[in-house]
């Protein structure tokens, strides 16, 4: 019989044999990650393995979506590598701490919502690329420490393994979902290489993962504006890269859970992970969309999975490393590649002949500066920057006048279409300035004047119909429009001639 209880989150309910297992499997999964990065920023592999341990338990107690992983990240140890090589650990510290304290202040002022500025087709790119990554980062598996790839019989028993891995993975919850498909297949391949004595490489072979709980240091760098000068640059890109890929991973959790989370507080959960982080000896870390896809599809959905898998991976380096180091790597090389697959997201290529071509570009483009660069900050901005570009370009074209003459001799421009800075140039040209009546009537009932581009080009048209001695009347400017218009007057002179209903305009109030 299933038991339940709100655990940290009142909303959600929690399915202790789903939450315990899945965290159990996601702390397995954790460990090569965590090594694998810290490698990359050129730390030891205890530096990866807390800062797994502290991102993990206090964003799963404090963060904005339960069920989402923590931990030391690729993007993370991609900023801080030179860094690392040029200042030391300790800087490196530092930098986290700094960046913590960055997220936390964003989460405060409620940046969060600068995520609905991310674009269906950035979001398809951005999971795309890095759905790529986590597979290309797993052929590495298939080499040697010389970077040769594997032959003969140590090639086939690896990829024998990977693959039945991979089989259990997508068999079993066909079968039951009674416990992680996942776990079962890392378990069933520890057991074949243990008890048949299978020659194939180990977490151990590695790095070993021993060490004891996470040590309480303060970063040993000189406090001084030559520091900030020399950590701020680093941590507000660890910031920014952390933020990005954080909510980016929230929103998809959110479309696969059909719920929603609080991106604010996620930024702030960030934020004092990692403080912690860079307080407890961590390298810092983010959200992991591969981690936290693989606690969603074994059912997790609150807090607890997190929070086991945090302390369980504590436990392996405090307790049970001699058994952690035993587990083979294709085991966790399989797992990475189904979920690989599992974050593509294939529907997007069947779109293909029916998305605008432009979005279509913006997708690619992502994806590819996602995978040549692995700057998945870069990647998001680049596909914001394109996307908003088009639409104002689509916008630009948009703008239209419909003409007549009414039973007064007097000719009505009726506007439609957003008027602001890409459309001001095809605004002018719909005026006939010398051959229309004495008395013209521009109406903005189906428009809106949106930035200063436009406030000028409403006073340079008035100011064509003035010098030929030509009244203009501007009508049904929204209240907005007309604020703007007011804000501008002494900036610039806004010609309004005449018109009853728009007198707040000129008026000082």
């Amino acid at each position: 019989m299933k038991k339940y209880l709100n655990l940290f989150d009142f909303s959600q309910p929690v399915n202790y044999r789903t939450e315990i297992l899945s965290g159990l499997t996601v702390a397995l999964a954790l460990v090569p990650e965590a090594i694998a990065f810290a490698f990359i920023a050129g730390l030891s592999p205890l530096t990866g393995l807390y800062a797994a341990f502290v991102m993990g338990l206090v964003t799963s107690i404090l963060g904005g979506r339960p069920g989402m992983i923590s931990g030391a990240t690729g993007a993370v140890a991609v900023v801080i590598v030179s860094l690392a090589k040029d200042f030391g650990v300790e800087y490196v510290f530092a930098t986290v701490i700094l960046a913590g304290i960055l997220q936390m202040t964003a989460g405060f002022l409620r940046l969060g919502k600068l995520m609905r500025l991310v674009p269906h087709p950035v979001i398809f790119g951005f999971v795309n690329g890095l759905a790529i990554i986590i597979f290309m980062s797993q052929l590495d598996q298939f080499k040697t420490t010389d970077g040769d790839w594997l032959s003969g019989s140590t090639l086939y028993i690896f990829s024998g393994l990977v693959l039945l891995t991979m089989l259990v993975i997508w068999g079993l919850p066909k079968l039951s979902r009674v416990v992680p498909a996942s776990l079962v297949a890392i378990l069933l391949v520890f057991g074949i290489v243990f008890f048949f004595g299978v020659e194939t490489r180990t977490i151990g072979d590695i790095a070993s993962i021993k060490g004891g709980f996470p040590p309480f240091h303060i970063p040993q760098v000189p406090f001084s504006l030559e520091t900030l000068q020399i950590i701020f640059p680093y941590a507000a890109v660890v910031a920014g890269v952390g933020l990005i890929e954080s909510l980016l991973t929230l929103n998809i959790v959110d479309e696969i859970t059909e719920t929603r989370g609080r991106g604010n507080k996620e930024a702030v959960a960030q934020g004092t992970a990692n403080i912690l982080s860079g307080l407890f000896s961590g390298m810092g870390g983010c959200a992991m969309i591969g981690q936290s896809l693989i606690n969603i599809s074994n059912g997790a959905r609150a807090r607890l999975s997190g929070i086991v898998a945090s302390l369980m991976l504590l436990a392996f380096v405090m307790f049970g490393s001699e058994l952690i180091e035993k587990v083979p790597m294709a085991a966790l090389t399989g797992l990475m590649i189904m979920v690989a697959l599992g974050t593509f997201e294939w529907a997007s290529l069947r779109t293909f002949r029916r998305m605008p071509k432009s979005d279509v570009l913006v997708m690619v483009l992502v994806t590819l500066v996602t995978v040549l660069l692995h700057n998945l900050a870069l990647a998001v901005l680049v596909g914001v920057i394109i996307s908003a570009l088009v639409f104002a370009w689509d916008n630009a074209k948009r703008i239209r006048a419909r003409k007549y003459i009414d039973e007064n001799g007097v000719k009505h421009y009726e506007i439609y279409g957003p008027l602001f800075f890409g459309s001001t140039t095809l605004f002018g040209e719909k005026f006939d300035v010398l051959n229309d009546p004495d008395e013209v009537v521009i109406d903005f009932k189906e428009s809106r004047v949106v930035d200063m581009s436009a406030i000028e080009a409403l006073n340079k048209i008035t100011e064509r119909y003035h010098k030929v001695g030509k009244k203009v009347h501007l009508r049904h400017l929204s209240k907005d429009c007309r604020r703007l218009l007011k804000n501008a007057d002494d900036i610039i002179e806004v010609n309004v001639l005449e018109d009853p209903t728009y007198k707040v305009v000129v008026d000082k109030v």
